[in-house]
């Protein structure tokens, strides 16, 4: 079964409800290989995850497994791969122990997916428009508007009425895609300055 590189490291952690430094540190420590790729947008990471790692990252979550030593959770992963991810099912990591797959992670295994799928289809990035920050596609609308609207108090039913020619599907992915991929540059503000 070939694994195809879905995510990003930070988008894996998003989904999987788990922090970046928890993916990047079973990256580090062998648990999980990252796949090189090309950047799918313009200046995009290139180290991406099968989807099937949001299913390992929020199944340890879940089970409250998350200190368990690396060979268990190697095993775990290995397991894993060589499951249909389409089939979610209990693995036994170690003589006694197994980890329900199906009931701890289906949800976010399809979400990850309906994510994947809409990022793939709405989210682009074109140096003509906005310089090349992400937009949705056929839009000025770029995903950090998205969460900007969002964070500031609208809902993506208002959004949708705002802009009844995007499908919601596309502003829940906006708006994933740019808390995962943060905006690059100085933060507005002096943050260096006290405030009294």
């Amino acid at each position: 079964m070939s694994i195809t590189p879905d995510l990003t490291i930070r988008e894996t952690a998003a989904l999987s409800g788990v922090t970046r430094a928890t993916v990047e540190k079973a990256v580090q420590a062998g648990v999980v290989t990252t796949l090189a790729a090309p950047a799918r947008l313009r200046g995009g990471a290139m180290r991406y995850l099968p989807i099937r790692a949001v299913v390992f990252f929020h199944a340890l979550k879940a089970a409250r497994l998350t200190d368990l030593p690396l060979h268990h959770k190697r095993s775990i992963w290995a397991r894993l791969a060589q499951l249909d991810p389409m089939r979610l099912e209990s693995i036994e990591f170690t003589p006694g122990a197994t980890l329900d797959l199906a009931r701890l992670s289906t949800a976010p295994f399809h979400d990850a997916e309906r994510y994947r799928n809409a990022r793939d289809r709405f989210i682009t990035s074109d140096p003509d428009i906005l310089g090349g920050t992400p937009v949705i596609k056929g839009t000025r609308i770029s995903v950090y508007a998205v969460l900007g609207r969002l964070q500031g108090g609208d809902t993506l039913q208002d959004l949708v009425e705002d802009f009844p020619e995007v499908p919601g599907v596309a502003f829940r992915a906006a708006e994933l895609y740019a808390k995962s991929h943060p905006f690059r540059g100085r933060p507005s503000g002096r943050p260096w300055r006290n405030v009294t």
